[in-house]
C-alpha cells in the first residue's frame, strides 16, 4: 500500500529566506508532489504567498506543483495560478457561490480541479461535482496555520468521502497534523495523498526532510495494508 501513498510537503513551513533550496531539497529527498498554501487574510486569518511565488518555484523542481488557494472569492485569481505554473489548483467549497464554475475554470486552462472541505462542512456539498474533480481535500484541521492538532473526527469522514468517490479517478487528500502518528489512520481511510509541512520540515536539513518523508510513507503504509 505504501507505494500507493503520494507525500506532498507543505512548503509554508519551509525556510522562506532560502525557498528554491527548500524545494529542491524535498523533491531529491523523496517527495512527490510541492504543495502551496495560498491564504488571503480574509478566507482563513493568515497571509502567505502569490502567484509569483509559485512562477519563482517552477523553475526549481518537476515534481507537481499542487496549489490549495484557502482565498475569497477564488476565481479572479485561478488564471494568474494557472499560468504560474500550478499543475493543481484546490478551491474551497466554502469561499464561492458557484463552485461548478470555478471547476470549470481551472479546467478551461488546462489544469487539474481539486475541491477542499473544511472540518465543519459535510461532504455532500460536492456530489454534484464529483465528475468534475481530480482532487478532494479533506482538511483535518482548521485551516490558516501550520503545525495545528490533527482532528480525530475527521477519519470518519475520510472513510465516507472514499465511498463517495467509487471508481472515479479522483484523489483523495489530507491536510492538517499528518505525521508518522496520524498517516496510517488517515490512509487506512482511503486518503492517497498526505500533506504535511511541519512533520517534513522539521530538523532543518535535506537529510532530515528525507527521513521525515520515509517516516510518513512507512507509517501510511504499515498501518493501511
Amino acid at each position: 500500500m505504501s507505494e500507493n501513498i503520494l507525500i506532498a510537503p507543505s512548503i509554508l513551513s519551509a525556510d522562506f529566506a532560502r525557498l528554491g533550496e527548500e524545494v529542491r531539497a524535498i523533491d531529491e529527498q523523496g517527495c512527490d508532489w510541492v504543495h502551496v498554501d495560498v491564504m488571503d487574510g480574509h478566507f482563513v486569518p493568515n497571509i502567505t504567498i502569490g502567484p509569483m511565488i509559485v512562477k519563482a518555484i517552477r523553475p526549481v523542481t518537476g515534481k507537481v506543483l499542487d496549489v490549495h488557494l484557502m482565498i475569497a472569492p477564488a476565481d479572479p485569481y485561478i488564471e494568474a495560478f494557472a499560468e504560474a505554473g500550478s499543475d493543481i489548483i484546490t478551491v474551497h467549497a466554502e469561499a464561492g457561490p458557484h463552485l461548478d464554475r470555478s471547476l470549470q475554470l481551472i479546467r478551461s486552462f488546462g489544469k487539474k480541479a481539486g475541491v477542499s472541505l473544511n472540518p465543519s462542512t459535510p461532504e455532500h456539498v460536492i456530489e454534484y461535482v464529483l465528475d468534475k474533480l481530480d482532487l478532494i481535500l479533506v482538511m483535518t484541521v482548521n485551516p490558516g496555520f501550520g503545525g495545528q492538532a490533527f482532528l480525530p473526527a475527521m477519519v470518519d469522514k475520510i472513510a465516507r468521502i472514499r465511498d463517495m468517490i467509487g471508481g472515479r479517478d479522483i484523489h483523495l487528500q489530507v491536510d492538517g497534523g499528518v505525521s508518522p502518528e496520524t498517516a496510517g489512520q488517515v490512509a487506512a481511510a482511503g486518503a492517497d495523498v498526505l500533506v504535511a509541512g511541519s512533520a517534513v520540515f522539521k530538523g532543518g536539513t535535506p537529510e532530515d526532510y528525507g527521513r521525515n518523508i520515509a517516516a510518513i510513507r512507512t507509517a501510511a503504509g504499515s498501518i493501511a495494508c
